[in-house]
């Protein structure tokens, strides 16, 4: 596992917007296919890869995109949609993002688990996601696979439970009951059978979070403990996501990167 430690938010976004540059210009054949979170850790992010779309430094046209999550319940247009969150700050502005390439988990299915089935199986039509962006909460979940789902997990209906309710009802007029009471979601296991994972982690708020991912074992409490798994992990973080590491494995992990800089 890579640990890439930027000064701030600012930096970790641009560093993992350049890091995702250059793995889409890496692919010189067929389809690069892209993992896509919601939420305001990848916000920056998007920003710095719509710079680089307009300024022709990285392309989209070629690029196949899934996104984690989205509520079930919700219509494209509600603007607490995932679809809706992806189009306003993400698709709607690049140059040559094609419509057709885009894949985000229908909220208003009549079959859920059906809907969830076909997910899997287009990403398998695919080839695997090549490269798959995350974030965690401040219990570690990734996507909406909450503490103790299983690290094995596919693309399935997931129920929220309250805590994630109560964080998100910022978005909903502070109110929990507004929250949709379940999502759908790619699964754990569906997220780490991708070639490459990278997880987002800002913030004080997630330095408890981040410290189990790295240094505590892996366990289904903490899903973003099964990261320590997968052969090509990274994970982007700020100063201020570090406070509970142990001083020498930040010391560690900047030494590592620095070394590979020479």
């Amino acid at each position: 596992m890579r640990v890439i430690i930027q000064e701030n938010y600012d930096k970790m976004c641009t560093w993992a917007a350049n890091h995702i540059a250059e793995a889409i210009k890496a692919k010189k054949e067929g389809k690069f296919v892209l993992g896509l979170p919601t939420g305001s850790s990848p916000l920056g992010v998007y920003a710095k890869l719509i710079e680089m779309n307009k300024a022709g430094e990285v392309s989209f046209e070629n690029v196949i995109t899934f996104n984690m999550d989205e509520y079930l319940g919700l219509p494209h247009e509600h603007d607490q949609s995932y679809w809706y969150f992806m189009h306003d700050n993400f698709f709607d502005h690049l140059t040559d993002m094609k419509s057709e390439n885009i894949n985000i988990l229908n909220g208003m299915t009549d079959d859920p688990e059906g809907e969830c089935a076909r997910y899997e199986e287009k990403i398998k039509a695919c080839g695997g996601i090549d490269l798959f962006m995350g974030g965690i909460g401040v219990d570690g979940h990734i996507a909406f696979n909450e503490p103790f789902t299983s690290l094995n997990s596919r693309t399935g209906v997931r129920t929220l439970t309250t805590d994630t309710r109560i964080v998100n009802s910022r978005f909903f007029g502070n109110n929990p009951e507004k929250v949709p009471a379940k999502a759908l979601s790619v699964g754990v296991g569906t997220v780490t059978d991708s070639k490459e994972v990278m997880i987002l982690i800002n913030g004080h708020a997630k330095a408890r979070a981040l410290a189990e991912t790295v240094e505590g074992g892996v366990s289904q409490k903490w899903t973003c403990s099964a990261l320590q798994l997968h052969p090509n992990a990274i994970i982007a973080c700020d100063e201020a996501a570090c406070g509970e590491l142990k001083v020498d494995s930040y010391r560690y992990f900047l030494d590592v990167e620095s070394a590979e800089r020479l």
